[in-house]
């Protein structure tokens, strides 16, 4: 049974030479079905009774006056334009077409239509099932190494904008982490355990706070619930610093505990000022936890070397870590770029270089400045200020608008105090757009740019804030056919009003046309049908 397409080797080659014989035949068949259906009409004429339905049109148009076909065309404009108005609010807030989508979702599926057999075949796994095209590992969302304290830092935003810089889906996100990495085992929870995890479940920031110290007074030494208050009620970074290190004291042998709130300290001690106190315990942090570098304390210990300016030191992370077999990110390239840069950036200028060429040195760092872009686009427009910066969210898309704004709100004063860095960062950049393959069927240095960031920055960021999108998306076919459509309408409205006899000659000459176009249709049809059906032969 299995080997019955082998038992016929004719099969093969007689298929092949009825598809070519289709092929070569259509043009064919498409004179002989317009021929014949000229024929029919011509043949039915009589019965049909065509001229008599052709003057019952002609009367009953001569009966409308003007005023209907300007309120028809008029009609027609108005409700294009309301489709246009939705279409376009819909596409700025969702970044896709409202009918597009619609289309794809509910009415595909009804009438049987699957996706292109040659695009599916690309993303197929192993076994042979077909994959969607965007991966899930793509969209993965991570901890942003540098968060700030909630209640030191964002509520005081809040406070003074009265806008949230948090999304709910973002400190839902930090909820989850919190109860996976301080609670751990859900089957042996004491008491203030089980108060602790509802307390990060609650919306609301009192409620927390609330539960926080209910589970205090049920365990003098809940360290999880001091965590809490230095996060949330502290208004100060000292206050924060202080709570901390009351809950290290209580935290015993928990490594999740004391790895969080050693790497907090240090932050602390980075905020306050003592530099070097925290570059140390940042360092002492990552020797004596190892395996635990998923959590890219190197990122705080970067930015903290680059404060101190100790560029040696930076260096030598960066060896460590910006390595092809460890994943990536804005902090690691941009980091990167910014040191080679900072070495010719000083004495760079564009004229001169034009005249005589790049330097190994300027290249190195034009390298370096396109890698970093090729990354994360978004990027450079935050670190030429050509776009405004807002609080970094609790968590990051990598290559995202959100890691960008991560990377940007922290490390904009490292690059600003390299001179002439941001200038040639601002000369060399968009040159990264010429070396990746457009439409990004592949990418240059990393895999392709992936396209489900868009949708997992405008849940992270707040929607006061503008995301920047890569690559820039096109107008829907849509929105273009109702603009021309509305247009079209509305032109129609105002010459029916202006020259009503005029319109009435084409609307009579109209009806013919359609006849004709009715007719070409048919044939259309047919050949299309044709043409599938020798798509259909395998």
């Amino acid at each position: 049974m299995a080997d019955s397409s082998g038992s016929n080797p004719q099969s093969p080659g007689f298929t092949e030479k009825l598809k070519s014989w289709l092929y070569w035949s259509w043009t064919y068949i498409c004179t002989l079905w317009f021929a014949m259906v000229l024929t029919m009409v011509y043949v039915l004429r009589s019965p049909l009774k065509l001229q008599e339905t052709v003057n019952a049109a002609s009367v009953f148009l001569n009966t409308l006056t003007p005023k209907f076909y300007v309120a028809l065309t008029g009609t027609s404009s108005l409700i294009s334009g309301l489709i246009l108005i939705f279409e376009w609010w819909y596409f700025r807030k969702y970044g896709t077409s409202f009918i597009e989508q619609v289309s794809v979702s509910h009415l595909r599926p009804l009438l049987g239509g699957v996706e292109n057999s040659s695009s599916a075949g690309l993303f197929s796994s192993v076994n042979g099932d077909t994959e969607p095209r965007t991966n899930v590992a793509e969209c993965k969302v991570w901890r942003n190494p540098l968060n700030l304290f909630r209640g030191a830092e964002y509520s005081r935003y809040t406070w003074v904008t009265g806008k949230e810089p948090l999304t709910y889906y973002d400190m839902n996100l930090s909820a989850q982490d919190h109860q996976t990495f301080f609670l751990g085992d859900t089957q042996q929870l004491r008491p203030e355990d089980s108060v602790m995890q509802k307390a990060w479940r609650e919306r609301n920031p009192q409620a927390r706070i609330r539960a926080a110290y209910q589970a205090i007074e049920l365990n003098r030494e809940c360290a999880a619930a001091y965590v809490l208050l230095a996060e949330e009620e502290a208004t100060t970074i000292t206050e924060a610093e202080r709570l901390f290190k009351q809950a290290l004291k209580s935290a015993g042998k928990d490594t999740n505990l004391v790895v969080y709130i050693k790497r907090r300290l240090a932050m602390c001690a980075r905020k306050l000022g003592r530099i070097k106190e925290a570059v140390k315990m940042m360092r002492d942090l990552m020797k004596e936890f190892p395996l635990l570098g998923m959590l890219n304390i190197h990122e705080n210990l970067l930015e903290a070397l680059l404060e101190l300016q100790a560029y040696a030191d930076v260096q030598a992370v960066l060896a460590k870590y910006d390595d092809i077999s460890l994943p990536k990110s804005a902090t690691i390239c941009y980091t990167s770029a910014l040191l080679k840069a900072r070495a010719v950036s000083d004495k760079f200028s564009p004229e001169a270089a034009s005249r005589r060429g790049l330097s190994t040195a300027e290249m190195n760092a034009v390298e370096a400045i396109h890698r970093a872009v090729e990354f994360n686009p978004h990027v450079p427009k935050y670190l030429l200020e050509m776009k405004s910066l807002i609080l970094p969210p609790e968590h990051i898309l990598k290559r995202g608008d959100s890691e960008a704004v991560a990377y940007a709100f922290f490390h904009l004063q490292h690059w600003k105090r390299a001179e002439g860095a941001l200038n040639l960062l601002h000369c060399t950049w968009e040159g990264t757009f010429r070396i990746i393959p457009y439409p990004l069927e592949k990418g240059h240095l990393f895999y392709p740019y992936p396209g489900c960031t868009e949708t997992a920055d405008r849940e992270l960021l707040p929607s006061f804030h503008e995301v920047s999108v890569y690559p820039k998306k096109e107008l829907p076919f849509f929105i273009l056919f109702t603009a021309g459509l509305c247009s079209f309408c509305a032109m129609l409205a105002m010459l029916t009003h202006q020259f009503p006899e005029l319109m009435g000659v084409f609307v009579k000459a109209r009806l013919l046309c359609r006849f004709i176009s009715a007719l070409a249709s048919l044939t259309i049809l047919s050949l299309a049908s044709t043409k599938a059906l020798a798509n259909l032969i395998p």
